[in-house]
């Protein structure tokens, strides 16, 4: 089985060494992980951002699942990319798993970056706009297509101490994407 792996560590300096560790976790568990930085890009192309689009897009779809890193990134919610990734390979009926190393509320998270109020029976933000309060971990799209196309959101029951590095929620998807419990 093909595990596309999806998620903001590829912005990270060590990106391609993460890379290759969540590969090989997959490998124990008999799985192919395939990571966007596999893909040979030449970054000097006048259409580079094109070619990466392009290239993650036939990994996926050569991929059989995915496992998205939905850790928030840059922000009180997940890393937009990843979402995208998400939703691609769902709306392809192709199996969902994803995990966060952020297990608290979204709506905990936007008080982080703006002051939240109850108003007319609902939370807003500084600007009066709604934020999501479902007691969920991120936005109810991402939540529930994970619910409905593989396995609901794996998170440590306490955010560990280096978020990006820490891949014990990572393992625990692999184990549920080879069938095993343990």
């Amino acid at each position: 089985m093909k595990i596309y792996l999806a998620g903001p560590d590829v912005f990270l300096p060590d990106a391609v060494e993460i890379g290759k560790r969540k590969a090989e976790i997959c490998a124990r568990y008999g799985l192919s992980g395939i990571y966007p930085l596999d893909n040979t890009i030449d970054r000097s192309a006048s259409d580079v951002s094109l070619r990466i689009f392009r290239g993650n897009q036939a990994m996926m779809d050569e991929a059989d699942a995915i496992i998205a890193n939905l850790t928030p990134f840059r922000g009180p919610g997940a890393d937009p990319g990843t979402v995208y990734e998400l939703g691609y390979m769902a709306g392809r009926g192709k199996r969902c798993l994803g995990y966060s190393n952020d297990p608290g509320y979204y709506a905990d998270r936007v008080r982080r970056f703006t002051s939240v109020s109850p108003g007319d029976g609902r939370l807003v933000d500084a600007d009066g706009l709604t934020v999501e309060d479902f007691g969920l971990n991120d936005n109810l799209m991402m939540m529930h297509a994970l619910d409905l196309h593989g396995y609901p959101l794996v998170m440590p029951q306490q955010r560990p101490a280096d978020i990006w590095h820490d891949l014990t929620a990572f393992e625990a998807c692999v184990r549920i994407a080879a069938g095993r419990s343990s």
